[in-house]
């Protein structure tokens, strides 16, 4: 090679020996005399200094040097002197006397800076991705998921399990999201996708017998972005035989547990709790008003409804009887809010969809509200006694439907812990939500869809709910390990019986015409000895990003798309020429 250490590895203990490094200038100071040069490479960063009595060929080359100019130096490492030795850097203590300097390759200056963590705009950032990974905090970032996926990998090894690819052009089936389809040449008219996930392969290698299967898989989902999503992304797939919820729960859970634990002295990352909390889907949306609640904080809701059914104050009274919702939070401490502070929180509310924010100030020796004279003293009271407001808190307070409820609620918990600054940043808060519904209602189509996915198990005593035409009581064996407030990974048992999931089909108003056509493959397979199995998908991307302190999961992902799914560097999607349009057998419809 090139160096024979790299520049973050050089210690005390190196003094005196002769070394060759390679790397990427950081910084180049001119003192006159002498010339430092911040030396980088991915190991870190060492203090190189050209002196031209020891070398007037280095300090030559030295001078011609700028950022991100590619050296090779030849030298010998020497301690710094006394007073000079920088703390903040692990080779603070050294630096490099250089005796050859060569110039590998010049470099012009870089759009963004790569010596300075400063906010960039994201599109330049994205346009020199090759630059912006160049930067301290993105190698770091890289780094810690490649640690994070080998102790996965070592770690389901020792566990027994088996690493299998499945393939990425697949065939669509509708499971959720919309498709990525790809054209194909040589069967005119017809088309791959490219996996959601592996869904169906995993099951299918549970029964080909192998049992206990993984993937670091890349999953492909044509929809809407967000902070916690990518039109590309990557997941640990885990797929088990003979096995029921619990046993899933508790190998993820001991992986997890033990990957914080390992990477704690890297990422200052820590447990809040060990084992995991569990929650109910319906225990979670009626105490946080979501599915994937942030646990490091309390803040929890609270249903007034019975307290206000036959108040004075006709919005409330009206939304009880018309089978609504009328619940509280507390805002410690947020009793002084102003006027402009209270309407900026109802502003918020009302983006979800509620009609307005009742707030109620509990201040030394009286309560303050907007509704005062709607409600008796004793009503006031007893909606502080219910929700445990103390002196200085703020009762926020929505009337609506349980989904708008739940949604307005949920940003007002999320915003407070931002202002209050509750949620501990170094403290990781696991919690699992279990016993989701089976189906939900689908009003534009009239008919039921999979909460999860089609292939979910309902819960044993659930089945006949199916049978008997009221499937929206059916509760599936499901569950989605929550971080922090990100979902970061969901499972089931599976159905692996044909008559239960031809069932299933039919619940969802699949013919059995459509299913064959679409899972025929999967509805043969269960008859020829399918064993029980189950298994969960958690995403890679969002848990590094947590693990890194990201608040985007691009920020973890070396090449990422923007908001609108585009590659601000290499701008795809493009179009393709006419030729391979043809060969495709593809006619765009702007032609016609």
């Amino acid at each position: 090679m090139l160096k024979t250490h790299g520049c973050g590895e050089l210690r005390a203990e190196h003094i005196g020996q002769s070394i060759t490094l390679a790397g990427w200038v950081h910084r180049r100071r001119d003192h006159g005399g002498l010339i430092f040069i911040d030396l980088r490479d991915r190991s870190g960063i060492v203090q190189v200094v050209c002196n031209p009595e020891i070398s007037a060929q280095a300090h030559q080359v030295a001078s011609k040097c700028r950022s991100e100019f590619v050296l090779q130096i030849k030298g010998t490492v020497q301690a710094r002197p006394q007073g000079l030795i920088n703390p903040e850097l692990p080779t603070g203590e050294i630096e490099v006397a250089a005796e050859a300097v060569t110039i590998l390759n010049p470099a012009k200056t870089p759009p963004i800076y790569i010596n300075i963590e400063d906010e960039v705009d994201e599109a330049v950032r994205l346009r020199y991705r090759y630059l912006d990974l160049r930067r301290q905090r993105m190698q770091r970032n890289i780094i810690l998921r490649h640690r994070v996926v080998k102790f996965i990998r070592d770690y389901l090894d020792a566990q027994g399990f088996i690493e299998i690819e499945t393939p990425i052009l697949i065939k669509s089936t509708p499971e959720g999201a919309r498709d990525y389809v790809v054209p194909s040449r040589v069967h005119p008219g017809k088309f791959y996708a490219l996996p959601q996930s592996p869904q169906q392969l995993k099951q299918l290698l549970m029964v080909a017998g192998f049992e206990k299967y993984f993937q670091i898989a890349r999953c492909f989902r044509d929809e809407d972005l967000r902070a916690d999503r990518q039109p590309e992304f990557t997941q640990l797939d885990m797929e088990m035989s003979f096995v029921d919820q619990e046993d899933v729960l508790r190998i993820t859970e001991d992986l997890f547990t033990a990957l914080v634990r390992e990477l704690e002295p890297e990422t200052g990352k820590h447990l809040k709790e060990s084992p995991f909390p569990r929650l109910s889907y319906e225990e979670a949306m009626a105490r946080y008003g979501t599915d994937k609640p942030d646990l490091r904080y309390g803040l929890e809701l609270v249903d007034v409804s019975d307290l206000v059914a036959e108040c004075g104050f006709r919005v409330f009274t009206q939304t009880v009887a018309g089978g609504g919702q009328v619940k509280a939070l507390v805002a410690p401490g947020c009793a002084a809010y102003s006027r402009r502070q209270v309407d900026e929180l109802t502003g918020l509310v009302q983006k979800q969809g509620a009609q307005g924010l009742v707030t109620i100030a509990v201040q030394e020796g009286q309560l303050k509200s907007t509704v005062s004279k709607f409600l008796a003293s004793g009503e006031l009271e007893a909606i502080v006694e219910r929700t445990k407001a103390g002196v200085g808190d703020l009762i926020c307070i929505v009337a609506d439907q349980p989904p708008v409820v739940a949604r307005s609620l949920d940003a007002l918990r999320r915003e407070f812990a931002a202002r209050l600054s509750l949620a501990d940043p170094d403290e990781l808060a696991f919690c699992w939500v279990l016993d989701f519904p089976l189906l939900e209602w689908n009003e534009e189509e009239g008919r039921w869809n999979a909460v999860h996915h089609p292939f979910t198990s309902a819960q044993d005593e659930d089945w006949a709910l199916l049978e008997s035409g009221d499937p929206g009581q059916a509760k599936a064996k499901a569950y989605d390990l929550v971080l922090n407030g990100w979902e970061v990974g969901g499972g089931s048992i599976r159905i692996h019986r044909r008559d239960l999931q031809a069932l299933m089909f039919r619940t969802l108003g699949i013919t059995p015409e459509q299913a064959q056509a679409q899972f025929g493959h999967m509805l043969e397979a269960f008859e020829y000895g399918a064993p029980p199995h189950g298994g969960i998908a958690p995403g890679i991307d969002r848990i590094v990003a947590i693990l890194a302190g990201e608040p985007n999961i691009k920020e973890v992902i070396a090449f990422p798309k923007t908001q609108t799914a585009m590659d601000l560097m290499t701008q795809a999607p493009s179009e393709i020429s006419p030729q391979q349009l043809a060969e495709l057998h593809i006619r765009l419809a702007t032609e016609e």
